[in-house]
């Protein structure tokens, strides 16, 4: 598991080192649509500004225009509902008109890297990935002292092993200090 995750962790660093060389074009999707005045009629405002979309409205969006909306809490005025559905690699939102029931949807797509990046930070994915890459960090972190164990074991016959990974202890010390201010 360590493995592969730190391969996929030191290839998206790499890749968010250099964003701003790595070009890409978004993909937008727009949809533009009216809901049913038999779904919005039989809406009803909650009291509280925050507030899940009625499950009519989440089986219509899923089931007529291929929009997952989940559980998340939208934003209510007497007039409108806004639903922000931020994602890894992207971004979506829409917008109901209460009086007309006009739905605005827009999906911003950003590319595989952007979805990998965004995984590397834990960006918009939810608890259980936040899970995994705690327990990833935490499997790191006893790869890293047992591979420290080894060193102190075997070290002997190795007269460079100290030197080195004092190094590499020094060395971010001495790059922070002279370039980093």
């Amino acid at each position: 598991m360590c493995l592969v995750g730190m391969l996929l962790f030191a290839i998206t660093g790499i890749t968010l080192n250099h964003a701003a060389q790595i070009n890409a074009t978004p993909k937008v999707t727009t949809i533009e649509a009216k809901i049913p005045a038999a779904i919005v009629t039989g809406i009803k405002i909650p009291t509280a500004e925050n507030a899940p979309l009625p499950e009519e409205i989440i089986n219509w969006l899923n089931e007529n225009q291929g929009i997952y909306t989940g559980t998340k809490n939208a934003e209510w005025s007497e007039d409108e509902i806004y639903l922000s559905l931020p994602r890894p690699g992207g971004d979506a939102w829409l917008t109901i008109d209460l009086s007309t029931g006009a739905l605005e949807y827009e999906l911003t797509e950003r590319g595989w890297i952007s979805y990998f990046n965004d995984l590397h930070k834990g960006r918009n994915t939810g608890t259980p990935w936040s899970w995994f890459i705690d327990f990833f960090a935490v499997a790191c972190i006893i790869f890293c002292i047992t591979g420290l164990l080894l060193l102190k074991r075997y070290a002997g016959g190795r007269p460079a092993t100290w030197p080195m990974v004092g190094l590499g202890l020094v060395l971010p010390w001495i790059l922070i200090l002279l370039f980093i201010h």
